[in-house]
């Protein structure tokens, strides 16, 4: 008699993400633009930063896709381009507050009492700063920079990982496994992060897909206070700056890359709420 093909958590967080629509929609169009964003400048006859003052503010057509702009750089390849900056910060800026966040929250709650009300104190002081203006201060403090720049957004998107971080390791560290890894007298390190820190995945990769777009987004705001990623470099926050003060000479400075920018935030959002639902199927309402 043939068993019944086992199954595993992972199998079936991924049968409840393809039954999500709405999410499964989300992941093909953000994996359409992510190859977009890597592969488009092989299919443009132009460099980003190429200018050309003949061809100014022309319109999209058959020689320049998306048109344009005011130094005759073609905007399909900045756009392009621009995707590769903004998914980067995005991406490297939430790596930067997971590996903060994550060791940050789980030596909180592990250790508790004194320690942890001493580090959950400086979290809360923290909280009270708004983020834009640090954000600012550090980039107007040690330059303006493509790396300096994740690394000061990754530096105050941290907080709210920590938190959640602190309160899964509380209610984990009482758990059987880790009373079972003690008395075999595993040290504090590796009961962290070979026991407690894999049953803490799931949050994480939730609170990743959904901080990603937050980075993105307070990216966009720096640069339109032109302290964002600096010329001829190009994000879409950049762009969306330069489409907003040429919008009536030129619209399509404006509509592709914001079109492209608003369907990676609501991408990455409604794939965030199906790993939610997936990984977590009490949180569902269905």
């Amino acid at each position: 008699m043939n068993e019944p093909a086992g199954s595993s958590l992972g199998k079936d967080a991924w049968m409840r993400l393809r039954a999500n629509r709405m999410a499964m929609i989300s992941l093909f169009l953000f994996l359409i633009i992510l190859l977009f964003s890597l592969l488009g400048p092989l299919f443009s006859k132009y460099r980003y930063d190429e200018q050309d003052l003949e061809k100014v503010f022309l319109a999209p057509g058959a020689e320049h896709w998306f048109g344009t702009d005011n130094l005759g750089r073609d905007l399909f390849a900045r756009t392009s381009h621009g995707g590769r900056i903004s998914l980067a910060v995005g991406i490297l800026a939430t790596f930067v507050s997971l590996v903060i966040g994550v060791t940050y929250g789980m030596v909180s709650g592990y250790n508790g009492g004194k320690i942890d009300a001493f580090l959950m104190r400086i979290v809360d002081i923290l909280y009270s700063l708004p983020f834009t203006i640090f954000v600012i201060l550090l980039m107007v403090m040690f330059g303006r920079n493509f790396l300096l720049l994740f690394l000061a957004i990754g530096a105050v998107e941290w907080l709210t990982m920590a938190r959640i971080t602190r309160a899964q390791t509380i209610s984990l560290k009482r758990a059987e496994f880790v009373l079972a890894a003690h008395a075999l007298g595993y040290s504090h390190t590796r009961i962290l992060f070979h026991h407690i820190l894999p049953n803490l995945l799931g949050p994480i990769i939730v609170y990743a897909t959904l901080t990603v777009p937050a980075v993105m987004l307070l990216e966009a705001v720096l640069s339109f206070l032109g302290l964002g990623v600096q010329a001829p470099m190009s994000s879409w926050g950049s762009l969306i700056k330069e489409g907003a003060e040429k919008m009536d000479a030129a619209p399509w400075l404006l509509s592709f890359p914001g079109l492209f920018f608003c369907i990676s935030l609501f991408s990455l959002n409604f794939i965030g709420d199906g790993l939610r639902d997936a990984l977590d199927p009490k949180s569902s309402k269905d």
